[in-house]
């Protein structure tokens, strides 16, 4: 008979530590969020800008062409008039997007 302490310890899921990129599409996100309840706040919106600006940056890095073009869609969608449908297509966007960050990471893109 085996005691408790000779069990075989459970396997714990690996789940990969977020990247960069996958770090400033949470950050956009948030922005995204705060944006669709007040859409007006400059601050904000300036600090989305700035995220998106840097995301583009990373993104050019990695050489996917489909990220590149999602990412610049990003960035005119940010200069559009401040609208709570506005900041719903940045946020579907920065989710595409980090979807996007984690498959390329996985091999699966």
């Amino acid at each position: 008979m085996t005691s408790a302490s000779e069990s075989p310890q459970p396997v714990r899921a690996h789940m990969p530590l977020p990247g960069k990129l996958e770090e400033l599409c949470a950050a956009g996100r948030e922005c995204a969020e705060y944006l669709w309840q007040i859409p007006g706040d400059a601050s904000v919106r300036a600090r989305l800008s700035e995220l998106l600006a840097t995301l583009e940056g990373e993104v050019a890095k990695t050489g996917r062409s489909e990220m590149m073009r999602l990412a610049r869609e990003l960035r005119v969608a940010a200069g559009a008039s401040p609208s709570p449908q506005q900041a719903e297509i940045l946020q579907d966007g920065l989710d595409r997007l980090g979807r996007l960050a984690q498959a390329s990471k996985s091999g699966l893109f």
